[in-house]
């Protein structure tokens, strides 16, 4: 995709009004400063270690990504600054969505914390439980999260 060749390059200017916002939701308690690396045991599909680690251009996604990780933790949306290249997540694109709506990436390359987002409005319970019998039906038909 055109559009991110200019996130393939290690991200070493400071942050300005015009730079990409990007967000990763988790339940791991993190640190500005911290990196995000792959290697940990992923939240998703069968809990192996991650290939691959994720971000969004969404805060909707983000959200999303904290109220389904695994844990009892509180869910928490940091903002995160890729230090190499990143690519189209397959799991929310044109493997299963056209285009990017989402604007989710993956990446091998850590994600260095430099804010969180403290006041943000969850979805409903309803809506969460509708997305996890959703996932757990896709799981009873053997399709997880993709880990190329």
């Amino acid at each position: 995709m055109e559009r991110n060749k200019k996130y393939d390059k290690t991200n070493e200017s400071v942050q300005s009004p015009f730079s990409q916002t990007f967000f990763h939701g988790t339940k791991a308690d993190l640190r500005i400063g911290d990196l995000i690396e792959i290697g940990i045991t992923s939240n998703y599909g069968q809990k192996k270690k991650a290939k691959y680690i994720y971000l969004t251009a969404t805060l909707d996604a983000a959200i999303w990504g904290a109220e389904l990780a695994a844990g009892v933790e509180p869910e928490r949306i940091y903002l995160v600054e890729p230090t190499g290249p990143i690519e189209d997540d397959p799991n929310l694109t044109d493997k299963k969505f056209s285009g990017n709506p989402t604007m989710s990436y993956r990446s091998k390359h850590p994600f260095k914390v430099v804010g969180e987002i403290t006041v943000w409005q969850g979805h409903s319970p309803e809506q969460i439980k509708a997305m996890k019998d959703g996932l757990a039906k896709l799981k009873e038909y053997g399709i997880e999260a993709i880990e190329d």
